[in-house]
């Protein structure tokens, strides 16, 4: 007959083993999350609370004061702010709701609260909010795979167009991180239950992008209103003059340039470079501007002659979230920020 502490043992490898399973199927690549007890980090980077932390969520003192004071700023937003963000910032809240009611005093509650209120603050003053989901202290990455799908659904031209896809697709963001956050708590079973319902966003979201229908191009126009080239394709990395442009770029600009040349009543083109957030801001807004210039010089040089307006934003409106731990991993996921848009203006 076995000992108790025999018993206790094989009890405890046995559920070490459930929790090595659950956490290789949510893909999770942080191996602190499966240390718990004597040995397990307790500092920063396993998201101990730091000054940084305390000073932006304090002012939560109260957060079911703070989650009516919320819902009722969301309720009053004009009805043709009920996109994207909106349902965001509808999904932060009901997601701190959730984790309030379900007594989670580890920090999430405060950092979904923020996440609503600086959307909310953007659609009141009217200033784009970011549509990036930021790395918070309580939430672990899990399912890569998904962020995958969420960025290739996120980075489809139909989705700006197409509000039927934009509110599931942003409940999907929110409800991946609210099960990051079971993670980050070790409740991988909790975590994994959450996925049946991202999983069913994210196709609700592609399917009602496949089934939106593209809008209207002006009559004028024989080629589409906006074209987006990614800059890895352009350019060497980290390039951006006339030096570091690729082959495969000098086609694909030589190859909008000759649809350029045949559109009439078109006012203006618009070129605007972007980077990804590696690297200073300075660098970044520098290089963006330079590969917007070097677009515009390129397509002057083949016959466009049409007004032309450059700008660089650096790594602003990122359409792929990437939170990879690895660079090399990273710096692929963040490729879809790397890119220059050429948008065209008809005239009126």
């Amino acid at each position: 007959m076995k000992t108790p502490l025999t018993v206790l043992v094989c009890a405890l490898t046995l559920m070490a083993c459930a929790d090595h399973a659950a956490r290789a199927r949510l893909g999770i690549e942080d191996s602190t999350l499966l240390r718990s007890g004597m040995g397990a980090s307790q500092d920063e980077a396993a998201g101990a609370v730091n000054p940084q932390w305390i000073n932006a969520y304090a002012p939560v003192a109260n957060s079911g004061a703070a989650l009516a004071s919320l819902q009722a700023r969301l309720d009053r937003l004009p009805a043709e702010q009920n996109g994207y963000f909106r349902a965001k910032a509808q999904c932060w809240v009901d997601a701190a709701k959730d984790a309030r009611q379900a007594g989670d005093h580890w920090g999430f509650v405060e950092e979904a609260i923020g996440q609503a209120a600086v959307i909310a603050t953007g659609l009141e003053s009217g200033v784009s909010p970011s549509a990036a989901n930021p790395a918070l202290r309580t939430v672990s990455v899990v399912r890569p795979d998904l962020w995958k799908i969420v960025n290739t659904i996120k980075s489809d031209p139909a989705i700006t167009s197409c509000r039927e896809a934009q509110l599931p697709l942003a409940c999907a963001e929110v409800q991946l991180m609210q099960a990051g956050h079971d993670a980050w708590l070790r409740s991988f079973a909790h975590a994994e239950k959450r996925l049946s319902d991202v999983q069913d966003n994210l196709r609700k979201s592609a399917e009602s992008a496949l089934q939106c229908k593209p809008a209207a191009a002006a009559p004028q126009l024989t080629t589409p209103q906006a074209v987006t080239l990614r800059a890895d394709s352009l350019f060497r990395f980290d390039g951006g003059n006339d030096a570091a442009m690729l082959p495969a770029g000098r086609r694909a600009l030589d190859a909008v340039a000759r649809r350029l040349t045949t559109v009439t009543a078109l006012r203006e083109i618009r070129i605007t470079g972007y980077t990804d957030r590696l690297g200073e801001n300075a660098h970044n807004q520098g290089l963006s501007l330079q590969r917007a210039q070097t677009v515009a010089r390129y397509l002057r040089a083949r016959g466009v002659t049409s007004p032309i307006a450059v700008r660089g934003l650096a790594s602003a409106n990122p359409v792929a979230e990437c939170r990879q731990s690895r660079r090399d991993e990273l710096v692929q996921c963040l490729a879809p920020n790397r890119r220059v848009e050429i948008e065209l203006v008809a005239a009126s």
